[in-house]
């Protein structure tokens, strides 16, 4: 039953956009109730929130042992692994994660700041015109991302 509240509160804090409440809120938990899904995946969401890029790739990686078959988990920590410099890292996350992430246009988008930065350019391009194609908001977005400076979009 504490482990219940605990979610709840935690939830809470997160709604109201108070991330450092929320973590602090899942120290309460035991060991084994903090490496449960839904502790992880509040305490992934919080430290994205706080731009603890670090730890939430740790989280995230963890999410990703533990469902595998999840596209999000391989997404969010893709992302932070970037944030930390990780690049190589993170499209390697992505290309281990489930088969229906290339159906998404995040994928190919992300996919696309990862190579532009690892200088593979026809790569990337190609990934960012399959984004588009899928999703053409991704347009505007890609014409004010800081990972595709230079590309002519």
């Amino acid at each position: 039953m504490l482990a219940k509240q605990v979610i709840r509160a935690a939830t809470g804090w997160l709604e109201l956009g108070m991330p450092d409440d929320a973590l602090e809120e899942l120290k309460g938990l035991s060991f084994e109730e903090r490496s449960e899904r839904k502790a992880l995946e509040l305490k992934l969401a919080a430290e994205m929130a706080k731009m603890y890029w670090q730890q939430a790739s740790e989280t995230a990686l963890e999410l990703c042992e533990l469902v595998a078959d999840e596209p999000d988990f391989f997404l969010s920590a893709a992302y932070c692994l970037h944030e930390v410099g990780m690049t190589l890292e993170a499209r390697s996350c992505l290309h281990r994660g489930p088969s229906v992430l290339q159906e998404l246009p995040v994928f190919h988008y992300n996919m696309a700041c990862y190579l532009w930065n690892l200088d593979e350019k026809d790569a990337a391009k190609a990934h960012l015109d399959i984004a588009i194609g899928m999703d053409d908001s991704f347009l505007e977005s890609a014409r004010s991302d800081k990972d595709l400076v230079g590309m002519n979009i």
